[in-house]
């Protein structure tokens, strides 16, 4: 099979470096977007791997409908450059926690299923405040200092709760999902994908986190819903362990590497440069478990 692996870069590259090394085969290219705002990007150097570094770069905003942008970079660039299986999308602080060659058998194993996680709890009123009220300013939520920061949010809330009082809702006849935004889709997926992208781009223009349903609203209201591996786990739908606590996603710690390269999934997040001697025993551990399955066979 031929992979390619889309990672969303901003910060610690050197957890960045150490995911392209692990990734390093002749069966993957890889496509790197690295935020508008980070000045200088890393030189990444590869083997086996090409790299591709995306040309057109987003001013990613937390929240905003940019986070889409930014995955379309990476789809379209790597759809318009080689035939692909599959398509990875990857943070820049993710790590595999299996051997490429054992993460190629797997995708092979499930040839045309469609790995996206999908959240298992009743949000409906967290979507329709999320997707279908307008949301003025989204570039800046996260913005906390200053008068106009505050005018801004303040009349953002205000604006919120008129919407909520007259019962005002946008797109009334979608029905959307939500999951983790990191998923592995085939290229029928992302040719449908691709083929809709000025439409999605415009649904989502004034809303929160939409990157979190993007893909999920896509699938499961096309024929693609069909070929879903795991609609039940979030986890074991895309194949990431994601470390949420209490809502929010913290990083693994040093602890944790013997665990998680005992679970079934394939790649986790998020780690932190800080620590980057002790991932480098996730490499370890990977070239080993290598070995001992090419042991077991002789």
């Amino acid at each position: 099979m031929k992979h390619a692996y889309l990672i969303l870069a901003h910060a610690e590259f050197e957890v960045l470096r150490l995911l392209v090394a692990l990734l390093d085969n002749e069966k993957n290219d890889i496509y790197i977007h690295f935020d508008k705002k980070v000045k200088e990007p890393p030189r990444i150097n590869t083997v086996y791997s090409n790299v591709y570094p995306i040309e057109k770069r987003i001013d990613v905003r937390w929240a905003d409908v940019s986070m889409i942008e930014a995955e379309y970079a990476l789809f379209e660039a790597a759809y318009h450059n080689g035939n692909y299986d599959y398509f990875h999308l990857l943070s820049g602080v993710d790590l595999p926690l299996k051997p490429i060659s054992e993460i190629d058998y797997f995708f092979t194993l499930h040839a045309g299923k469609e790995f996206i996680g999908f959240h298992q709890e009743d949000i409906t009123e967290e979507l329709n405040r999320r997707l279908q009220r307008f949301h003025l300013f989204p570039k800046t939520f996260r913005e906390r200092t200053g008068i106009v920061i505050f005018l801004k949010r303040l009349i953002r809330f205000s604006f919120l709760n008129l919407q909520k009082y007259i019962g005002y809702k946008r797109h009334k006849n979608k029905v959307f999902q939500k999951g983790t935004q990191w998923v592995s889709l085939t290229n029928n997926f992302v040719a449908y994908l691709l083929s809709i992208k000025e439409e999605q781009l415009s649904l989502y223009q004034n809303t929160f986190c939409a990157d979190e349903s993007f893909v999920q609203t896509i699938c499961w209201n096309t024929p693609f819903r069909e070929h879903i591996y795991n609609a039940h786990h979030e986890g074991l739908g895309c194949m990431r362990a994601i470390n949420w606590v209490n809502g929010e996603i913290k990083n693994y710690t040093s602890q944790e590497v013997e665990k998680l390269l005992d679970t079934p999934y394939l790649w986790g997040r998020k780690f932190t440069s800080q620590n980057i001697e002790d991932w480098k025993q996730i490499k370890e551990r990977i070239s080993t478990m290598c070995h001992e399955r090419i042991d077991t066979t002789k």
